[in-house]
């Protein structure tokens, strides 16, 4: 050994490994003195495991005080060391003398011990004793679960109802359900011993009454769950939809519609699987489960302990399996999404890609988000067919475990073999019961998943505000622009309008002219309240644009754009677009104003006829004057004309608007020379100001640069 000098010159570290060494002896020790004890001894069995109980408990103390000083002690792999080092010889005596008593061991009952202890162990430590970081993480995310899953269940409160019902139903279902395999084993039994005709008949009336009794139940409750999910469904997309189409224009910028669809589509759907069906499962599996457990130790309880033992290690293995589940099926979605997206922007952009010829580099592209989605949809298969394997297997042991001693205790006296019969039908289904509820708490917080997406849409506040109150009875439609500044929210760091001042009188007509990219449109997309600028503010007759109530705002200002949106329908439709009950000669009205009559009433069946997706039955100017009937039906205070292309129609909005406020973006110099004032913005801000005659007579930039600025037709 060591001497007292030569143990206090080690370092700190080998001193307390000697330590230890000594504290593994004295354990050893102890457990070799009990080996001889229980050897030449005739002890009580009770005293015998307290014994064992309290070595392991001193011992575990002794241990831990001895490895305290040790950075290392808290890692949870020393206490994993530790405690099955301490324990796992109670546990295994415990579990044997609960099981088979003071039956003598086989090499099959040691190995069952010795699995269901190992499992224990596993369980015990996965959930007390986490790797610290990524369990923390785990246990955030449940929490965060458990929230989304209370706000999907509050979802349901219109179809509580139709829930309760399902559920009412669904206990019934289950409880002559669960009958079935009794009154199979009492047949057995009646037809292996003596007969008795009255016996066997009434046994065949219960069955037959439970059987019909659990059919037609299960009928009723999948019919109301199926209605429940249906509303709910309809009710979430309504509210989901409704919420995206109050958002404001930056976000659909920065929103790719392939998540937008997805989460409609898709995602409204997984959030009603997440209560309806899930809680379908967990109350007929959970009802079920303790009915056969009840039925089950009135059987044969030995059995049914020894059935439990497969819980441990079936609750660890699906632990497992959901962990990598849930984060490939995130994935999954994730990627399915991608490949929505890349299939929407090709067909919405369709001629762009023929004009370009890129068919096959689309067709490419989409192939290679398909093989994405193919290959993490191929992994999370794989992830399961090994869980399945491995669950089978498991399965298998305990089913072999189950004949074994079940034959013994037949041999015994213990059951009879119609008991048996019984006992083996509802283990089978008693497994894939336990199963299922391990699996339903991971499969729930899979689609809740979903649900957290939807709600962080449905949560989402539009960065433009629309609770503006204001509603004034005479509107003049002075506007003005107060020193902005502004920047679009994909490129925060790019200011479109820099220290941007500028005035709208009501009656005359302002023309926005400058090289493409000034800031022109940027003015028609803040007026409309799109966007809300960074600093600077606009005013509406003395009062700022927020303050405005959101839908009187904009049945006063109407805009045409250069490339108008008209949705499907009729042209009456598109001309009465966002009003109800438009008279047929309101929109007639409106439609000469914007010179569209004649034309309209060519087409083949006048204003009834179907205008086709996107308006794409009608050509570009047709679709301008219905676009420009659509905004002066609504008889706006200020109407912006942004790059309208015809000549023709300009001039016939100028006759019938002679009160209202009109700002024109246009490239044609015929147009711009009616203008009462001319606004030139070049990089964000305004250059130069005034009338036509004005602006050439100063000879600055305006005057320099019309040939750029101006098409020459």
């Amino acid at each position: 050994g060591l001497g007292t000098h030569q143990y206090t010159t080690l370092p700190r570290t080998q001193g307390q490994l000697h330590m230890l060494s000594l504290s593994l002896s004295l354990s050893l020790s102890l457990t070799h003195t009990h080996t001889h004890t229980h050897t030449h001894t005739h002890l009580d069995g009770s005293d015998n495991l307290l014994r064992q109980w309290l070595e392991s408990v001193v011992r575990c103390v002794f241990l831990y005080g001895v490895l305290l000083p040790c950075e290392d002690a808290k890692r949870p792999v020393v206490k994993r060391w530790l405690l099955a080092h301490c324990f796992i010889g109670p546990v295994w005596e415990t579990g044997r003398l609960t099981a088979f008593g003071n039956f003598p061991l086989a090499k099959v009952d040691t190995w069952l011990v010795g699995s269901v202890a190992a499992a224990l162990g596993c369980l015990f430590w996965e959930t007390l004793l986490p790797d610290s970081s990524e369990e923390r993480n785990g246990k955030d995310k449940k929490q965060k679960a458990r929230v989304l899953f209370m706000r999907v269940v509050r979802f349901y409160k219109p179809d509580y109802l139709l829930m309760i019902g399902a559920s009412v139903f669904l206990a019934l279902a289950v409880l002559c359900e669960m009958f079935i395999p009794l009154y199979t084993g009492k047949l057995i039994d009646i037809l292996g011993a003596e007969y008795h005709r009255g016996d066997f008949q009434t046994a065949i009336i219960f069955m037959t009454l439970f059987s019909f009794g659990s059919s037609f139940s299960a009928g009723c409750r999948g019919g109301l769950f199926m209605c429940a999910i249906g509303s709910f469904i309809r009710r979430v997309k309504l509210q989901l939809f409704g919420s995206l189409v109050r958002q404001d224009v930056g976000f659909f910028e920065v929103t790719k519609t392939g998540d937008i669809t997805s989460r409609l589509s898709t995602d409204t759907t997984l959030m009603a699987r997440a209560v309806a069906l899930n809680v379908n499962v967990l109350l007929r599996t959970f009802i079920k489960t303790i009915g056969m457990l009840y039925l089950m130790f009135s059987l044969s309880w030995k059995l049914t302990l020894l059935m439990l033992m497969e819980t441990p290690l079936t609750g660890l293995l699906q632990n497992i399996y959901d962990t990598h589940y849930q984060r490939l099926s995130k994935e999954v979605q994730d990627s399915m999404a991608r490949t929505n997206d890349a299939a929407g922007e090709t067909v919405s952009g369709i001629r762009t890609v023929k004009s370009f010829n890129s068919e096959q580099s689309e067709s490419c592209r989409y192939d290679d988000r398909l093989m994405d989605t193919h290959n993490l949809k191929t992994r999370r298969g794989t992830v399961r067919a090994v869980y399945l394997l491995v669950r089978r297997l498991v399965d298998l042991g305990m089913q072999v475990a189950m004949l074994h001693y079940g034959r013994q205790f037949i041999q015994y006296g213990q059951m009879t073999t119609g008991n048996l019969v019984s006992f083996i039908l509802y283990q089978s289904n008693l497994g894939q019961n336990i199963r299922t509820l391990i699996y339903i708490f991971g499969d729930m917080l899979n689609s809740v998943g979903a649900a957290g997406k939807v709600f962080e849409y449905l949560d989402r506040k539009p960065e433009v505000s629309t609770d503006g109150t204001l509603q004034s009875e005479k509107l003049k439609g002075h506007v003005s622009f107060q020193k902005l500044n502004f920047s679009y929210p994909t490129r925060p760091d790019h200011n479109v309008l820099k220290d941007f001042s500028l005035e709208l009188k009501p009656g005359q007509m302002t023309a926005l002219v400058g090289i493409s990219g000034g800031g022109k449109s940027t003015c028609v997309s803040l007026l409309q309240r799109f966007y809300q600028p960074q600093e600077g503010q606009i005013l509406l007759d003395g009062q700022p644009l927020q303050n405005y109530e959101h839908k009187y705002l904009h049945s006063r200002i109407a805009v045409v754009g250069q490339e108008p949106v008209l949705f499907s329908g009729t042209v009456k439709d598109n001309i009465a677009y966002g009003l109800s009950n438009c008279s047929l000669e309101s929109i007639q009205e409106a439609a000469r104003k914007a010179n569209a009559h004649d034309f309209i009433c060519e087409l083949q069946k006048g204003y009834d006829t179907d205008v086709g997706e996107r308006g794409g039955l009608l050509g570009s100017s047709q679709k301008q004057r219905i676009a420009i009937a659509r905004a002066l039906i609504r008889q706006p205070q200020v109407l912006l004309l942004d790059e309208i292309t015809s000549f023709l129609d300009i001039q016939d909005v100028l006759a019938n608007c002679p009160n209202q406020t009109l700002m024109v973006i246009a490239h044609r110099l015929k147009t711009i020379e009616k203008a009462d004032q001319i606004i030139v913005i070049e990089q964000g801000t305004v250059l130069e100001q005034g009338t036509h005659q004005e602006l050439m007579e100063k000879k600055g930039h305006y005057y320099k640069q019309k040939e750029r600025i101006f098409d020459r037709a």
